[in-house]
C-alpha cells in the first residue's frame, strides 16, 4: 500500500462493484463510515436555502428524497486502501454541488464549471502541499497534476499537515491521499521522481495539458526548465516563497515574450538563450532571482548560517499557509481572466502589523 493513492469508487448497481463490495464489508479490517442520509439532508438544505427546516421536516424530505429505495444502492462507495476506510457519499454531481456550496457566490455555479474542466501543475510538494490542498478545498480545478520524489522527514512537520504516521511517505503519495479524502472525484496524477528532462513534456503536455504551473519546487535548474517550458508553451507560472508573503506572477500565456523571472536572470543566457546552473554561477543566479535585499530581517540572518549553524531553508508554517492562500487565490482568478498582470507581489504581514 506504500505508494497507493487512488480512492476506489463503487457504484453498486455494477455487479463487479456490488461483488467487491461484499467482499470489503467481509474483510475485519474494513472501517465502514455510513453518513449518507446526513449528506442528503445537507443536499436539500442546499438545493432550497430559503426554507428554514425544523429536523422533522428535514427528515421527511429525506425519506421522500430515498423514496422507499434501498440506500445502500443510492450515491456511491468510496473505499481508501491506505487506510481500509469505506465510506458511503452521494453521487458526482450532487457531492460536488453540497461541497462548493459555500463558495457561492465569491465563486459563482457558472465559474465554478468553468473550474472544474482546468489542469493544474504543482512542482514541490513541501510548500507545494498547502497550495495543492487549499486548491483542492476550494476545487478551483478539476485535475492536479502533483511532482516531487521527496519523501517526508521530521522536520517537514514544522510546515507540512502530516502526522508522525505519515513519515517517510512520498510527499507526492501524501499530498494526492489528503485530497483524495476530502473529493474522491477530484483526478490527480502524480509524478514520484519529480519534474525531469524525462518526464516535463508528459507532466505539461500528456493528455491533460496544463492551464497553470505552480513552482515551489527547490531545485535551481527545475525552477530555471519550467519556466522556459512555460513560455514555450504559453502558461502562466506562480511561484510562492513564504518569505514577507512574495508572490511572481509569469503570464506566459498572455506575452509569450516576456523574460523568465522578470527579466532578473537575463544576465546569465547562453548562446542558445538558455540558463545552465553551475557551481560557479549558482549563489549568483540564487540571488538575481530571490533579491536578496528584499528578504525579511530574518531570512537574510538565516542565510548567513545555512551548512554551519542550520541545514536548510527556514519555512514557517504560519507563512506557508499564507503564501497557499496567496497562490490559490491568484490561480483561481488567473484562470476565470480576471487578473491578467504579470509582476512580483508582496502580502508582507510585518510591513501591515507594523508596531
Amino acid at each position: 500500500m506504500e505508494n497507493v493513492f487512488l480512492p476506489q469508487i463503487l457504484n453498486l448497481s455494477s455487479l463487479s462493484d456490488s461483488d467487491y463490495y461484499e467482499t470489503l464489508i467481509a474483510d475485519p479490517k474494513t472501517i465502514l463510515l455510513e453518513h449518507f442520509e446526513a449528506q442528503v439532508a445537507d443536499l436539500i438544505k442546499c438545493q432550497n436555502p430559503s426554507i428554514t427546516f425544523t429536523d422533522e421536516l428535514l427528515s421527511k424530505k429525506v425519506l421522500q428524497w430515498i423514496d422507499n429505495k434501498n440506500p445502500k444502492f443510492l450515491g456511491v462507495w468510496v473505499y481508501y486502501p491506505w487506510n481500509f476506510h469505506l465510506i458511503h457519499i452521494l453521487n458526482e454531481a450532487d457531492f460536488i454541488s453540497v461541497r462548493t456550496n459555500r463558495n457561492q457566490l465569491k465563486i459563482t455555479n457558472e465559474e465554478q464549471q468553468v473550474l472544474s474542466n482546468k489542469t493544474i501543475g504543482v512542482v514541490g510538494l513541501s510548500v507545494g502541499n498547502a497550495i495543492a490542498f487549499t486548491m483542492a478545498q476550494e476545487r478551483i480545478c478539476g485535475r492536479l497534476k502533483l511532482a516531487d520524489f521527496d519523501t517526508l522527514e521530521l522536520s517537514n512537520l514544522n510546515r507540512i499537515h502530516a502526522s508522525l504516521i505519515d513519515l517517510g511517505t512520498p510527499k507526492v503519495i501524501l499530498a494526492a491521499r489528503q485530497i483524495a479524502e476530502i473529493d474522491p472525484f477530484l483526478k490527480i496524477e502524480i509524478f514520484s521522481e519529480g519534474l525531469t528532462p524525462n518526464n516535463i513534456d508528459d507532466f505539461f503536455n500528456k493528455e491533460n495539458p496544463l492551464d497553470l504551473v505552480v513552482e515551489v519546487c527547490d531545485n535551481l535548474q527545475s525552477k530555471i526548465d519550467i519556466r522556459f517550458k512555460s513560455k514555450k508553451d504559453r502558461i502562466p507560472v506562480l511561484m510562492d516563497t513564504n518569505d514577507r508573503g512574495m508572490i511572481d506572477v509569469e503570464r506566459y500565456d498572455l506575452d509569450p515574450e516576456l523574460p523568465i523571472f522578470h527579466g532578473a536572470i537575463n544576465a546569465f543566457l547562453d548562446k542558445d538563450n538558455k540558463v545552465k546552473v553551475t557551481p560557479d554561477n549558482r549563489n549568483l543566479l540564487l540571488a538575481s532571482i530571490v533579491d536578496f535585499n528584499a528578504l525579511s530581517d530574518g531570512m537574510k540572518l538565516s542565510i548567513g548560517h545555512i551548512g554551519k549553524t542550520i541545514s536548510n531553508w527556514p519555512q514557517l508554517a504560519s507563512s506557508v499557509v499564507l503564501g497557499a492562500s496567496i497562490t490559490t487565490d491568484l490561480a483561481r482568478k488567473i484562470l476565470l481572466k480576471s487578473h491578467t498582470s504579470s509582476g512580483r507581489y508582496y502580502v508582507d504581514l510585518n510591513a501591515i502589523f507594523e508596531n
